[in-house]
């Protein structure tokens, strides 16, 4: 037995009303056009109606991306080339314009990025391209930020991720900075030296006002020999017994 016609256009109904359930996430935006013309306002998240083939939707989400740059060429400023390769990451903040503004906003910021990475290295030196790491990134981050934002993406941040010198600016490096470390241990040789000679002059000036204390000395001396248990022991003469052995001299005598 056919079904009643009515029945039929109602069975219809509710299946194009329950295909047109769409279920948006909490960490998801849906851009709708309807005939061809953007709603005012991105729907979501829950539940939504979305009724084909008058309306089309597309779903944007608002999550952080985590961008790998591939390794780039990079020539710096002194003439190095290098290879460098970052992580980008940015999120969709306006899904309507990140739709709407350019065809593909994960590839273009992609594109973005890489020139950008170029570019701002490539004014730099290698040294400053190595030590002034946190620098660069965040001029990558304000530079890609504000291109971005006229496709509603927002980066947050940058990371220069590796630096891939040749092999012979590696022994260059590797000399540099040992040439370094062997600079800084003469610098501190020299000052030890120092020290202990600002040291010693103290002594000897203390000792010149005792005489008695070069012959504690003498006493210390005697007792670090003594515990290396050698066999032979040097006394030292303290030179007030050469007075006694000077000959008596007057003024009649010397004239």
């Amino acid at each position: 037995m056919p079904l009643p016609t009515p029945l039929i256009v109602l069975l219809i109904v509710v299946l194009y009303v329950v295909s047109s359930i769409k279920i948006i996430t909490e960490y998801e935006r849906a851009v709708v056009f309807r005939l061809g013309k953007l709603l005012e306002r991105a729907k979501g998240p829950g539940v939504i109606l979305v009724f084909r083939p008058i309306d089309r939707m597309v779903r944007v989400t608002l999550r952080t991306v985590v961008h790998d740059v591939p390794p780039q060429d990079v020539i710096t400023r002194d003439n190095v080339s290098v290879k460098v390769n970052a992580v980008v990451y940015f999120r969709v903040v306006d899904p309507r314009r990140a739709i709407v503004e350019v065809e593909n906003y994960q590839y273009a910021t992609s594109q973005l990025s890489q020139t950008t990475l170029r570019s701002v290295l490539g004014q730099v030196e290698l040294d400053d391209l190595l030590s002034q790491r946190e620098r660069l990134n965040q001029q990558l981050q304000h530079i890609l930020d504000e291109a971005t934002d006229m496709w509603g993406i927002k980066v947050s941040a940058v990371e220069v991720k590796h630096v891939d010198l040749p092999p012979d600016m590696q022994r260059a490096i590797a000399r540099q900075a040992e040439a370094e470390r062997e600079r800084r241990a003469k610098v501190i040789h020299a000052a030890g030296e120092f020290e202990a000679s600002s040291k010693l002059a103290e002594a000897a000036g203390v000792i010149s006002k005792e005489p008695t204390a070069i012959t504690l000395r003498y006493l210390q001396t005697l007792t670090e020999i003594a515990s290396e248990k050698n066999s032979t022991i040097v006394f030292p003469l303290p030179i007030e017994l050469l007075n006694f052995l000077r000959p008596v001299t007057t003024p009649e005598t010397r004239s």
